[in-house]
C-alpha cells in the first residue's frame, strides 16, 4: 500500500447538509469537518441516519440542501465515480465471477498499476486479513466472514482519500473483529485517508477511539474526541446514544443539599454538584456506576428491588426497580439474585450526569461519566 504524503492535508467538510426523501427528513442540517489521517465514528441506533450520511459524503446521493467540500472545493454534484472513495458495507459486495485475488486487485487494475505493484499490494492485504489460502477461490466458495474480509482487502488496496465503512465487522467472528478494530485505524491513518466508521455499538466506538459523531433521527447531536463525548455528553439524547446497556435515569428536584423524588427521602447532592441552582433535573448514570459494594466516600446507598438477573459468565446484569424507575446494574462476576429481593445498591456519585428540563447538560464541567 502506497502511503499518501501528509502535506496533502485532505479535508472533507459538510456544511448544513440535509436530505429529504418523499417529504421525510433523513438528514437534518449536519455540519462536520473531517481531516486527513483521522478516524471518525458515526454512532447511533438503526435508522439514525448513518448510512444516509455516508452516501452523501461519498457522492452516491446528493443533498437536498447544503454543500459537501473536499480540500475546499465544492464537490456536491460530483458523482462517486469521479471521487477517490472506498466503501465497505455490512452486507459484503464482491464480484462473484472473479477469484479473491482478482477481487482485491480490481481497483489497482482500474488505476493502471503495474503487475508487480498489484501482486505486492494484494498479498499484503491478504496477509493482513488472513486470506492467503483463499486467493484462488471464488467468493461463493467462502464463508460469510471470508467474503467480508475480501471486501475489506479491496478497500485497503484502493488507497482512497475517503474510506467509508458501514458496520463492516458485524459478520466476522469475535477474535478477528477485535484484531481488525485495532489494526484498521492504523492502516488508514498511515495512508492519509479520511476514515469513517459507522456502528450501532458504543463499545465499538470506544475501542476504535478517534472522534465520534453521535446521531439521532438524522441529526448529529455531538461531535468530538470519542472519550470526551462519552464522558461529557452535552445533552440527554447524546448520553443515551452513547450508553449500552441503556443509561439509568431518574427525575428529581434539587432542594438545597438534596435531590428529592416522590416516595423516597431523596438523594444527597454530591459536593461536585452543590453549585447547581434549585430546579427540576434528570440524573443519569451508567450501569457500571451502580455496584453491590461501596466505592469510597463518593458512594451513596440506595434500597432497590431486584426484578431480573442475567448472568453472562464474566458479568451479571441486575435489573432493578428504584421508586418506580427501571435501572440496570453491571457487576463483574456471577451474582445470582432472586426476583423481588430488596438489596442495597451503591451509586458512585462522581459519575452522575445532570440534565435540565430541556435535556441539556446542567453541569458539563462538574460531572464525568467515564
Amino acid at each position: 500500500m502506497v502511503a499518501r504524503a501528509r502535506e496533502e492535508n485532505v479535508v472533507l467538510e459538510l456544511r448544513d447538509v440535509s436530505k429529504t426523501v418523499s417529504g421525510e427528513r433523513h438528514i437534518s442540517d449536519v455540519s462536520l469537518k473531517l481531516e486527513a489521517g483521522s478516524l471518525n465514528v458515526l454512532l447511533g441506533p438503526t435508522l439514525a441516519g448513518k448510512t444516509s450520511l455516508m452516501r452523501l459524503m461519498a457522492g452516491l446521493d446528493q443533498p437536498t440542501a447544503g454543500t459537501v467540500h473536499m480540500d475546499g472545493a465544492d464537490v456536491t454534484g460530483v458523482p462517486v465515480q469521479k471521487r477517490s472513495v472506498a466503501m465497505v458495507y455490512q452486507q459484503f459486495i464482491n464480484y462473484p465471477s472473479m477469484s479473491v485475488y482478482e477481487n482485491i486487485a480490481s481497483p489497482l487494475r482500474v488505476a493502471g498499476r503495474d503487475r508487480a505493484t498489484i501482486d505486492r499490494e494484494v498479498k499484503k492485504a491478504a496477509e493482513l486479513l488472513r486470506l492467503e489460502p483463499f486467493l484462488d477461490r471464488l467468493p461463493l466458495e467462502l464463508s460469510g466472514g471470508q467474503q467480508q474480509r475480501t471486501a475489506l482487502a479491496r478497500a485497503i488496496v484502493k488507497n482512497a482519500r475517503l474510506v467509508l465503512l458501514d458496520e463492516p465487522l458485524a459478520n466476522l467472528d469475535y477474535k478477528l473483529r477485535e484484531e481488525l478494530r485495532a489494526e484498521l485505524p492504523r492502516i488508514f491513518s498511515e495512508s492519509g485517508a479520511i476514515f469513517i466508521y459507522a456502528t450501532t455499538e458504543p463499545s465499538e466506538a470506544l475501542l476504535l477511539g478517534g472522534k465520534t459523531a453521535t446521531l439521532s433521527e438524522g441529526r448529529v447531536t455531538q461531535f468530538g474526541q470519542t472519550i470526551e463525548v462519552f464522558r461529557n455528553p452535552l445533552d440527554l439524547l447524546t448520553a443515551r446514544t452513547f450508553s449500552d446497556p441503556p443509561l439509568n435515569t431518574i427525575e428529581v428536584r434539587k432542594d438545597r443539599d438534596r435531590f428529592l423524588l416522590e416516595g423516597t427521602t431523596g438523594l444527597p447532592v454530591p459536593a461536585a454538584l452543590s453549585g447547581l441552582r434549585d430546579a427540576d433535573y434528570t440524573l443519569g448514570f451508567r450501569p457500571h456506576h451502580l455496584s453491590l459494594a461501596p466505592r469510597g466516600q463518593s458512594s451513596i446507598s440506595l434500597d432497590a428491588r431486584v426484578t431480573v438477573t442475567e448472568v453472562t459468565g464474566s458479568e451479571s446484569f441486575v435489573h432493578l426497580d428504584y421508586a418506580g424507575n427501571q435501572w440496570v446494574m453491571l457487576e463483574e462476576g456471577v451474582h445470582r439474585l432472586s426476583g423481588g429481593e430488596r438489596i442495597p445498591v451503591h451509586l458512585d456519585t462522581r459519575h452522575v450526569l445532570v440534565f435540565d428540563k430541556a435535556g441539556r447538560s446542567a453541569a458539563p464541567d462538574l460531572a464525568k461519566a467515564a
